[in-house]
């Protein structure tokens, strides 16, 4: 009976096996390790961009941008180190110190100063240039010139001072850049930002500096002229400094037995040791940065049409409020604007921005210089400072207020003939003479804003004759009451907006 009852049973039954809990076991194991691996390994390369084997598996994936031509006006923030400065500031530092230093200043420079905490370090001074080093395979930049240059009026610090470029201008830069020459780094003129700091034995300070301009260079009693390009590779294998001990002691050899052939003079190199007296006196011979300007070309003016009989002035609003159906546009000059080829090392001359001129703004002059960068938005200002009337607080015409956020719409549809005024939080990037670059201030961290692109928005504000722009690193903040006046908004291709403004109110 139990045997019927069990035959249609016992063929379809399998026999119950055992799990393995100690093979699970060690698989989850496994999977965990190899998750806690990736993480570290992820970290390791993405945040580490400036180690050898990290920036060639990036760029394999793609995750590396090539270095960007910065615009004098759109550079990072940043302070202008001389050599005193730069010689207290990387000569106490101990072994690791200087190693965290350095890393953390070429991950600057490879990120393209996306992601930096703090300040970025200029080098400004006057340097002489010991020795030249064309630079390959070998290097860490392969194509271009390193210069070895030692500071005018402090012994202790050296330079090499980069100069990537075509291996069609190599010859002419060699020609150019002769020990003896004098290089001559300004604030106004020059961004050269420190990527590696290096400490000899005997105490003196090296330092590597790129200028971030990628400009082009001649000589103040010589021809022809070499522009740089921004190096498309990095060798970092290579390792740093450029100048290796033994080609900085064979430098520093054959640069003294230069000297001795030559007469003494006040504005000879400092040596360790000896004390120079007074300032050097300016050198005959300079390296300086030629700033290319492109030429403006404005229409020929028509003569306004003869008054018809009866006919009424067109009225203006007491507030300077612009009447209907009557454009804003300034009235174009009968004369060319005549640009010139800038050859010194003097501010580059510009023309302010194409602006709505109303009974309280000057008329603009023909005769001024402009220059424009290569993405075509004139962001360099008047050189020494506007002229326009302005207001005490909440005295300002009528117009129209806005944010920030207003600007893109704004940028779409143009000003429309009316005053626009801009308020909110604003953190200085740049400042001259008479004009500072702001950014919109955000609670968000620079990583969030650099993914988002929400920091596209640059403002560049002019002031006028005798106003002292905001130091960089400051935080701007303007109200409905002490605004300031937007003369032109420009949106590029990328969608980095330009903001033209200029400062309206009284202090």
């Amino acid at each position: 009976m139990a045997q019927e009852f069990f035959r249609y049973e016992t063929p379809y039954g399998r026999p119950r096996q055992r799990t393995n809990y100690f093979a699970w076991t060690l698989a989850i194991l496994f999977l965990t390790g190899f998750a806690f691996v990736a993480w570290l390994g992820s970290f390791y390369v993405f945040w580490q961009p400036e180690r050898p084997d990290s920036y060639r598996l990036l760029k394999k994936l793609h995750r590396i941008d090539p270095p960007r031509r910065f615009e004098l006006t759109a550079a990072p923030a940043g302070e202008f180190l001389n050599p005193k400065q730069l010689h207290d500031r990387y000569a106490p530092l101990g072994e690791a110190e200087l190693s965290k230093t350095n890393s953390e200043l070429a991950r600057n420079y490879i990120r393209n100063f996306q992601q930096v905490h703090g300040l970025v370090p200029y080098v400004v001074g006057r340097f002489r240039i010991i020795d030249v080093h064309q630079l390959g395979a070998a290097d860490v930049f392969t194509s271009g010139m390193v210069a070895l240059a030692a500071a005018i009026d402090n012994g202790e610090v050296l330079l090499e001072h980069v100069y990537p470029a075509d291996r069609r201008d190599i010859p002419l830069m060699r020609q150019t850049l002769a020990p003896g020459l004098e290089i001559k780094l300004e604030r106004t003129h020059d961004i050269s930002a420190v990527i590696h700091a290096d400490r000899s034995a005997d105490g003196r300070v090296l330092v590597t500096a790129m200028p971030l301009l990628y400009g082009t260079y001649t000589v103040t009693r010589g021809t022809g002229t070499f522009t740089l390009e921004p190096p498309l590779d990095l060798n970092l294998a290579a390792g740093w400094p450029l100048f290796k001990r033994e080609a900085l002691r064979a430098a520093e050899d054959r640069y003294a037995q230069l000297r001795q052939t030559e007469p003494a003079s006040p504005g000879s190199i400092a040596f360790p040791g000896i004390t120079p007296s007074g300032t050097p006196p300016p050198s005959e011979n300079q390296l300086v940065r030629v700033e290319q300007a492109i030429a403006i070309e404005t229409p020929a003016s028509t003569p306004p049409p003869p008054p018809s009989k009866g006919a009424k002035p067109t009225p203006v609003g007491k507030a300077g409020r612009i009447a209907k159906n009557q454009k804003s546009t300034a009235t174009p000059s009968a004369t060319p604007i005549q640009v010139a080829k800038i050859n010194s090392p003097a501010p580059t001359l510009s023309t302010t921005p194409l602006q709505k001129f109303t009974e309280s703004s000057p008329t603009p002059n023909p005769s001024a210089t402009a220059a424009l960068p290569a993405d075509g938005a004139a962001l360099a200002s008047t050189a020494g400072g506007g002229n326009w009337k302005t207001y005490p607080p909440g005295k300002m015409p009528v117009g129209r207020l806005i944010a920030a956020a207003d600007l893109g719409a704004v940028a779409d549809r143009g000003l429309s003939g009316e005053r626009t005024y801009l308020k909110g939080q604003f953190v200085v990037n740049f400042a001259d003479a008479n004009k500072a670059v702001l950014r919109p201030r955000s609670r968000m961290p620079d990583s969030v804003m650099f993914l988002t692109g929400g920091n596209s928005t640059r403002i560049i504000v002019e002031y006028p004759t005798g106003y002292l722009p905001p130091k960089p690193g400051s935080v701007v903040s303007r109200d409905e009451v002490r605004p300031f006046e937007v003369t032109e908004v420009r949106k590029q291709e990328d969608g980095q907006l330009n903001v033209f403004a200029r400062e309206i109110m009284q202090p």
